[in-house]
């Protein structure tokens, strides 16, 4: 099994790996889009948040990790009423869509080799199955093809996969934290699909002398010695594991005082942004963010941290204003809760 690189060991892009422990505390949220250069880090910081997340109790024996205590599945509905189900604790999915992926394996299929050998119509789980409850990460989303595009909206919207073909009719859950990564150079994503994420992060190659020296010696140090590089950073793995685990659990009693999501509301007012995604989003990203650390309520420098990922990529186009995003979320906060 291929060793991967420890997440807490990650230099440089703290925006990039809070954003992703933000959406791990509350995947509500709506996932993470990564935009940025080459060789930045963003394969390695979605791969390595894997290692970091709080194991999750799930049916034994369902492909599917069912929730015991949440929706089940047909098959795991069915044995629930014969007895009680058993359970166990298993890592949180974090599984890779490829782009030459075909939409039987993702969708999932007739299982072919048991139909010819047996003659029995078995569905082969695909990987919407397996990301159920966990992770899906597409590298170069602004290169996937629309029809995987136009399954993947109907599927976010909806929780469920229904697969319907070569005589099966199969519904099952598919709830899971989308993650995308991609140069914006070589296209971009598709308006539909870019709503779809609650945050989006711009990550660029580091320009300080001493941190590209450390990005550098850290890698080396890995490569030459994965597993005692691994075992260096167990602490602080399990450190953010634990901190995590608190923050879900505090999530629901951490109070957003009514007055901060007003100034979330005038945001997003003076940048213009369409529909109410925005000011839900910065609502949760505030309340996870102030549960991460530990705090009894969001307060504005919450509101201040979590904006930019929020609304940079939900603004339009002003033919009068050339700055970046960024720089325009930036001055609208400013206005908004002051410099």
């Amino acid at each position: 099994m291929p060793r991967v690189y420890p997440f807490t060991a990650l230099v440089g892009q703290q925006d990039m790996q809070l954003a992703l422990i933000i959406a791990a505390i509350d995947p509500s949220i709506g996932g993470v889009l990564i935009y940025g250069d080459r060789g930045t880090g963003k394969s390695t910081a979605v791969r390595g948040l894997a290692d970091v997340l709080p194991k999750i109790r799930a049916v034994v024996g369902c492909p599917y990790q069912c929730d015991p205590e949440g929706a089940l599945c047909d098959h795991c509905r069915a044995q629930s009423e014969k007895a009680k189900l058993k359970t166990r604790a298993v890592a949180v999915p974090v599984v890779d869509l490829p782009l030459g992926a075909t939409e039987d394996r993702v969708v999932g299929a007739l299982d072919l080799e048991r139909a010819l050998t047996h003659g029995e119509r078995v569905f082969e789980p695909g990987l919407l199955a397996r990301a159920n409850r966990g992770f899906l990460y597409i590298d170069e989303i602004n290169l996937l093809e629309d029809h995987l595009v136009d399954l993947l909206l109907d599927v976010a919207a909806s929780g469920e996969n229904l697969v319907e073909r070569e005589g099966l009719s199969i519904r099952h859950p598919a709830r899971f934290v989308l993650v995308g990564s991609g140069n914006p150079e070589e296209g971009e994503l598709r308006p539909q699909l870019l709503d779809r994420f609650g945050m989006c992060v711009d990550v660029a190659t580091p320009t300080d002398l001493d941190e590209r020296v450390s990005v550098v010696q850290r890698r080396d140090a890995f490569e030459r010695d994965p597993d005692g590089y691994i075992a260096r950073w167990k602490r602080k793995q399990s450190q953010l594991r634990g901190r995590i685990g608190r923050a879900r659990t505090r999530l629901a009693e951490l109070n957003v005082p009514d007055s901060l999501l007003g100034r979330a509301a005038a945001i997003c007012m003076q940048l213009g942004t369409d529909g109410l995604r925005g000011e839900l989003t910065l609502l949760r990203a505030c309340r996870a963010l102030a549960a991460f650390e530990g705090s009894q309520e969001a307060t504005s420098a919450h509101l201040r941290r979590v904006a930019g990922f929020a609304l940079g990529h939900r603004l339009r186009r002003d033919p009068l204003d050339d700055a970046r995003a960024s720089v325009r979320v930036e001055r609208a906060v400013a206005e908004v809760l002051g410099p």
